[in-house]
């Protein structure tokens, strides 16, 4: 996907990133580049000024809240969606250029506004970085330097900045607070040596505007001024920036393999989303209507929440709690994000008539989400000043400031969340809550808290409050300090819905049942796409809606489709998450290789490549073609091929998918079930899919699918492409190569079997006519001297042997792998490849046991990453038996909740 960007970062705070960021979202949109802006972290202020400044909804991209793998996918979004929503739905993106990538109304570049320093994250890991966002984003970065008080050594600051971290790419600098003509000139030259263009020198002024934090918190007369003053930051960074130079910097960012973030396809993977649309068929009402609180004292949300309310079928509208008199009639729920209620305390008192309204429609069991100032707001008393008295909690201002992520857990069924179920949220408050006794004319119902927090200390605080206030048997108001961002914890927004829905549909004078009013499910019911999935709908489908949709999987974010073993290994590490086969090369394809030499300084020639594996295959040369390994045929396949619906069959590699969306295609999954061993059945294949791409034996499920059930895969005006990257694992029976290959495409690799992974050398088998337009999107000299004679000897007797003994020696080592696993009480799939699945639920059901085998030396690859499976996934490489009972022995201490210290080595903390 072509999403020009570039991430505005900083050596520290203070030094002008939100100035430059803000000002120079507000520049390139007069300038007519319209610009979809985001923040780095949980912080709602600076997305304030960046909406000022864009005219969109600023965004947060914040890892450790909605983990690694969404960063992509909601920068994406937040690309696509248009300017006068912040809703962006499926339906819309389907229809965007297949070129382009683009949605009618998305923006031209996003522009990302670091956080602090930028490798400062979170203690201890650094998660949640500037550094860390532009990597998962493959974003280039803009330094703003603090030219005060220094001159030539601003340019060594930058060029450790720019080293300190190869796969954070620095390109380019603007000087801020620049004193002088020489002094920037003398910090330029400095930079100028690294080779990194400076793009701007800002001068050193006192009236340059610098944001208050108070944005939202103002009266509107001054939100005024506060527009005016973007205005005239966007006037001076004009004037000092060179903004054709910052657009040449965020067009040469590389295009983004990803699936933007679906607000429709997060619910319908969370492990809520039954429950929700079980509440929407008996609901028999039309769209419930929810309240979110706005005005002046109530400016925290993240624009997704409204994303998903919309998505799960719920109207949303704003009320003020400063100056509405009720809530809207009809109402079935009711938000109450974060803010500053304390500085509007008087106003929020005096307004009665809202309080008595909110706790009569509490009272008759409309759920409330309050978060922070919500909380504040539902107190009997904040620093003295009566609210409305839902909660018997008083709230006051206290000296201290309380901040920081939380790993927090339900300790019971509550509003948002099941019992055990965790989430991470992010605290920010100067004020603390206290019971108070009740009157005795009224009771706030049976309470709980609403989360249990593991704190830094290792203490468990117990925080917020859950609560019954209407009687009705569970919980329907739930309030606590903890700020969700609930594209991360999609399950929270579905239990909400879902709640609503009821409420609405409880209501005596609810109206007759209407269609929703969103995009949601109901209204525009896709395909299914195998068991445990849905895809996406597309615009104006003419196929009938089916009468029932299996259960979703519970998938809460997009997986990282780039994502392979080799970021799962660490030094020190055994390795059990790489699939390649053999600890080292064999010396004859070591000689073969290295004899070749003499030949490097020409130029390649992949013919007697192309014949030495026809040869091999008794297949005519017409239907081979050599590649870069097979990474390189998905590529040729993605751009050679125009198909009107792909489909690819998970859980497997994720490669075929990620370079179709690379070359803009749409793509469908079809997700296997593991209660069915991950078996296929043609008949889940849509009946219009026109490109099918599977992988046989599977990655990472080493599932052997028979011949003759792929073979039912092949229809008139298909293209079936079958990735056999491992079937030299097996006898080669299930091989589709033979003398029927029309409209076929079968992609072979050396790597895994004779260990050449860094020669990448891999071929295509196929119709011939298929095989030629692969050939014609190549580039010249694709296949290098070293993999041409890499894969001639691969063909050799030699080679013959070696695969021979390989497939003899695997399944007694794979079954000692598997019988040491399953002692353990774990569930095995049925494996015909050189590595297994396994699902290590038993042992934790909530998260992967990655980090634990890793603090014990042993690397795993996760399954989170493979669509169609989660984090109590992982994927093990069979080894040696000495190297199996090791890993027996850690899966012992951790069923055993034995403690091991982390490995010295093991730098991986990404939080899942």
């Amino acid at each position: 996907m072509r999403i020009p960007r570039i991430l505005i970062a900083a050596a520290a705070s203070g030094g002008g990133k939100t100035t430059v960021a803000t000002g120079l979202m507000a520049a390139l949109r007069r300038a007519g580049h319209p610009v979809a802006p985001s923040k780095v972290g949980p912080d709602y202020i600076d997305p304030g000024y960046h909406s000022l400044a864009a005219g969109r909804p600023g965004r947060n991209l914040d890892s450790v809240m909605c983990g690694p793998d969404l960063m992509a996918p909601l920068l994406a979004h937040g690309f696509l969606a248009p300017a006068t929503t912040a809703q962006t739905s499926a339906q819309t993106r389907a229809s965007s250029s297949a070129v382009s990538g683009k949605a009618p109304g998305s923006a031209e570049l996003a522009v990302v506004e670091g956080v602090m320093g930028l490798f400062d994250g979170r203690l201890g890991d650094g998660a949640g970085s500037s550094a860390e966002i532009a990597r998962l984003t493959s974003t280039p970065v803009v330094l703003v330097v603090d030219a005060s008080h220094a001159s030539l050594t601003h340019a060594a600051v930058v060029a450790g900045l720019a080293g300190f971290d190869p796969r954070v790419r620095v390109a380019g600098v603007i000087l801020n607070r620049v004193g002088s003509a020489r002094h920037g000139a003398e910090i330029r030259r400095g930079v100028d040596r690294l080779g990194i263009p400076v793009l701007g020198e800002i001068p050193r002024d006192k009236d340059i505007f610098v944001p208050s934090r108070h944005l939202g918190l103002v009266p509107a007369a001054e939100r005024d001024a506060s527009a005016a003053q973007v205005g005239a930051l966007a006037r001076l960074i004009a004037d000092h920036v060179d903004l054709d130079a910052v657009l040449a910097v965020a067009r040469r960012a590389p295009d983004l393999a990803v699936r933007p973030w679906d607000p429709e396809a997060a619910l319908r993977g969370s492990a809520a989303w039954g429950s929700l649309e079980e509440a929407r068929r008996r609901g028999g009402v039309e769209s419930p209507l929810i309240a979110i609180a706005g005005g002046r004292a109530f400016t925290f949300r993240y624009a997704e929440t409204t994303e998903l309310l919309e998505a799960a079928g719920c109207r949303v509208v704003e009320v003020d709690p400063l100056t509405d008199a009720a809530l809207p009639e009809g109402i079935a729920g009711l938000y109450l994000g974060g803010g500053f209620p304390e500085m509007h305390a008087d106003q929020l008192a005096a307004n009665r008539s809202l309080h008595e309204s909110i706790r009569s429609h509490v009272a008759a069991g409309m759920p409330v989400v309050a978060e922070c100032a919500g909380l504040l707001m539902l107190c009997r008393t904040l620093d003295g000043h009566p609210m409305t008295g839902v909660l018997d909690l008083q709230a006051e201002m206290r000296p201290r400031l309380t901040m920081g992520y939380r790993d927090a857990v339900a300790d019971s069924d509550t509003l948002l969340a099941g019992a055990g179920e965790r989430v991470i949220g992010h605290e920010f408050h100067r004020t603390g809550v206290s019971a108070v006794d009740p009157t005795g004319d009224r009771e706030s119902g049976p309470s709980t808290p609403a989360w249990s927090f593991a704190m830094p200390d290792g203490s468990t605080r117990l925080e917020g409050v859950s609560s019954d206030p209407a009687g009705i048997g569970r919980s329907t108001v739930h309030a606590s300090y903890l700020h969700l961002h609930w594209a991360g914890q999609p399950a929270c927004a579905a239990r909400f819905a879902a709640e609503a829905w009821r409420c609405a549909g409880s209501a005596p004078s609810s109206p007759q049942p209407s269609a929703p009013q969103s995009s949601a499910p109901q209204s525009s019911a896709p395909q299914p796409s195998g068991i445990g999935e849905t895809a996406p709908p597309r615009p104006a489908d003419p196929r009938p809606s089916p009468a029932a949709e299996p259960e979703p999987r519970d998938r809460a974010v997009e997986p990282d489709l780039l994502h392979h073993g080799d970021r799962d290994v660490a030094a020190g590490l055994v390795d059990l998450a790489v699939n390649v086969r053999v600890d080292h090369t064999p010396r004859w394809l070591v000689t073969a290789i290295t004899d070749t030499s003499s030949r490097w300084q020409t130029y390649p020639d992949a013919e007697p490549a192309r014949l030495a594996l026809a040869a091999h295959h008794r297949v005519d040369p017409a239907v081979v073609l050599p590649t870069s390994g097979g990474a390189e045929a998905f590529a040729l396949v993605a751009r050679a091929l125009h198909p009107s619906r792909a489909v690819v069959v998970h859980p497997q590699f994720t490669e075929p998918e990620a370079a179709l969306c690379a070359a803009g295609h749409r793509v469908d999954r079809v997700l296997l079930d593991p209660a069915d061993q991950f078996r296929l059945h043609p008949e889940e294949i849509p009946g219009d899919a026109d490109l099918v791409m599977v992988g046989n034996p599977t990655n990472p499920t080493g599932v052997l699918h028979p011949a003759e059930i792929l073979d039912r895969l092949r229809a008139p005006g298909r293209v079936l492409v079958v990735d056999e990257a491992f079937m030299d694992a097996t006898d080669g029976a299930q091989s589709l190569i033979g003398p029927r290959m029309d409209q076929l495409l079968v992609l072979r690799s050396l790597t895994k079997t004779f260990g050449l992974a860094g020669i990448r050398a891999g071929y295509v088998l196929g119709d011939p006519a298929l095989v030629s337009r692969l050939a014609a999107q190549q580039p010249p000299w694709s296949v290098s001297t070293p993999a041409i004679a890499a894969m001639i000897a691969c063909c050799s007797p030699a080679a013959t042997a070696h695969r021979r003994d390989l497939v003899e020696a695997l399944p007694a080592a794979r079954q000692d792998l598997v019988a040491r696993l399953r002692a353990q009480g774990l569930t095995v799939i049925d494996s015909e490849s050189p590595f297994v699945l396994v699902d290590t639920s038993s042992v934790d059901p909530h998260r992967s046991i990655r980090e634990e085998l890793a603090a014990r030396g042993l690397a795993v690859r996760r399954g989170e990453t493979f669509p169609g499976l989660g984090p109590t996934w992982i994927r093990l490489a069979v080894r040696d038996p000495d190297i199996h009972a090791r890993l027996a022995d850690a899966l012992a201490d951790i069923s055993a909740g034995r403690t091991s210290r982390p490995h010295p080595d093991h730098l991986d903390k990404e939080i899942r």
